[in-house]
């Protein structure tokens, strides 16, 4: 008897020291079967992914639970997990190591998340991954080469996601196409190819050309589980199937104008018509002495698929209208402008030419609150509210351009407008960016400074999610979701205090002095939490420069 008591003993200590023991999560539930051991965990309030799960489990399944992300090695002791089920969470990100020693997973669903963008360099770490379940996510972008590193994947479902222009390539670099489609024409019997693409807003201009003809003559070894793919866009081509559509290729902008030199009395209305051919559509801008014009009496009329009719109307001429206007016209091929001259018939026509741009406005002190308002995939949405006398006839002009450049770009913005959008942003770059009434120089208040992360490699430049680290309490409440405010590590204290002295700020007007204005961002580093809790005549403290700058995040300062 006492032998049956030591080895019960010792399977317990055994049970408890062994990794991997098998035990279940608190509220989970686990099962074995002919797989192996499975967890379940259904509805939970699991807000992150356990650091202590068992690492004997085959199969993982958390579903409808709280999780936001997938951290670096996440998973990384379960070397024998093969299928990995996160679906309807509130996944929004994805680190490079998420996946991390997984060598042997061959299936991972992530339906019904939040995902804009996937770390597909991610998927070095999982070379048996032959199921990938990405559909109703918001994936706008999808990389040429996104599959390159999943080389034995066979299913592969993005439907129900944001996808409106991909190339023809991402398919022809995929490893098991290339490999079948060699063996295809050997021996007629390879493995299949599942894809599913539907329900995506497939924008149907010339930049999708390559792919729908893709889709067009696609065959086994691929199969779609949908091949109706529908248009969303433009307006002539939606609705319409992918076989219904004959697409061209994309053209250079070409602009012209029926009159580039004009001769009007003073006084009058002037109308500036500018006539731009382009595939895909451009973005047309009215330049005025080098400073755009935006938001004033421009309007567009699209004359075909190809053509575009821009009018510029000048109301009232003043001798200060006079001068030479630039039609400009740009898509992502390449750009195109025309310039007309505008003249002015008037008494005293010897009066020196007046400053090509009206002077400065009496209103000296008019006050203009501006915040970052949204954080997009390529930049972010400023929003701007003003105090003046006239609002109905008030400019503005946005002053924007790298922080260490003297020249900044000079865009005029009209009555009535308070946003803008700052967009092509390039990577690990300090900006500058300020609202002024017209012709003002920037004052302290007035200009945001914000530094954009790194790309995680050149594979996925063109899914860079640029986050704005918001460093100034003041600002806290103007940043959405879907961004980082203060530091990802900021105490809850110190979120509910930059929140109250944001409040303050808002009802009273006061002005905050102190460090989080008068302070300089002159690193790439986001700032601590505890430089975000700092009483406001305390100076700024040094910042972490390893951690924050592995997150590839940003960081916000108002001027």
């Amino acid at each position: 008897m006492d032998t049956f008591y030591v080895a019960l003993h010792i399977a317990l200590i055994y049970y408890l020291i062994t990794p991997g023991s098998p035990t279940c999560l608190t509220g989970c539930s686990c099962t074995d079967d002919h797989l192996g051991r499975s967890l379940l965990c259904m509805e939970t309030s699991m807000g992150r992914i356990p650091e202590d799960i068992p690492h004997d489990f085959i199969k993982i399944r958390i579903e409808n639970c709280h999780l936001t992300e997938l951290p670096r090695g996440a998973f990384s002791q379960m070397s024998a997990l093969e299928f990995l089920w996160l679906n309807f969470n509130k996944i929004t990100l994805m680190n490079i190591k998420s996946l991390d020693g997984l060598t042997n997973l061959t299936e991972l669903r992530l339906q019904g998340n939040k995902l804009t963008s996937v770390t597909w360099m991610a998927f070095q770490d999982t070379p048996k991954l032959k199921i990938l379940d990405l559909k109703h996510n918001r994936l706008d972008i999808l990389p040429e080469h996104a599959l390159r590193h999943l080389p034995a994947l066979t299913y592969l479902d993005l439907s129900f996601n944001q996808l409106s222009v991909i190339s023809k390539d991402v398919f022809i670099n995929w490893p098991l196409y290339q490999t079948a489609e060699k063996a295809w024409g050997k021996e007629g019997l390879v493995s299949n190819m599942v894809l599913a693409l539907h329900d995506n807003p497939w924008l149907c201009d010339c930049r999708l050309k390559g792919f729908v003809e893709f889709i067009r003559a696609v065959s086994p070894p691929i199969i779609l589980m949908n091949s109706y793919l529908m248009c969303s866009g433009p307006a002539s081509k939606a609705e319409k199937f992918f076989h219904e559509i004959q697409l061209k290729t994309c053209m250079n902008p070409v602009a012209s104008a029926p009159e580039t030199n004009i001769t009007l009395p003073l006084g009058a209305n002037a109308t500036l018509t500018c006539l731009v051919k382009a595939r895909p559509g451009p973005t047309i801008q009215w330049m005025y002495s080098l400073k755009i014009i935006r938001g004033f009496a421009a309007t567009e009329t699209h004359i075909d698929e190809e053509t575009v009719n821009s009018q510029l109307v000048i109301p009232t001429l003043h001798l200060a209208d006079r001068g030479l206007y630039t039609c400009m016209a740009n898509n992502f091929i390449g750009n195109s402008s025309v310039s007309i001259t505008v003249n002015i018939n008037s008494s005293d026509s010897s009066a020196p030419l007046p400053p090509p741009v009206p002077m400065l406005s009496s209103d000296e002190n008019a006050y203009i609150d501006i915040r970052i308002a949204k954080q997009t995939v390529y930049g972010i949405t400023l929003e701007w509210y003003a105090t003046t006398d006239n609002p109905a006839e008030t400019w503005f002009t946005i002053h924007f351009g790298k922080y260490d450049s003297h020249k900044k770009e000079m865009i005029y913005i009209g009555p009535g407008i308070n946003s803008y959008t700052v967009s092509d942003l390039l990577p690990v770059t300090k900006y500058k960016v300020c609202v002024t009434l017209k012709n003002h120089p920037p004052r302290e208040g007035q200009c945001i400074v914000f530094v954009t992360g790194s790309d995680i490699s050149e594979l996925e430049q063109r899914e860079r999610l640029i986050h704005i680290i918001v460093i100034v309490c003041a600002m806290v409440l103007a940043v959405p979701a879907g961004m980082f405010a203060c530091t990802t590590e900021a105490r809850f204290s110190c979120v509910d205090r930059c929140v109250k002295l944001w409040k303050k700020h808002r009802l009273h007007g006061e002005d905050l002095q102190g460090a989080e204005r008068q302070g300089t961002f002159d690193s790439l580093q986001a700032a601590s939490d505890e430089g975000l809790c700092r009483d406001s005549e305390e100076k700024p403290k040094k910042r972490r420069k390893s951690e924050d700058r592995s997150k590839g995040g940003s960081a916000a300062h108002l001027y």
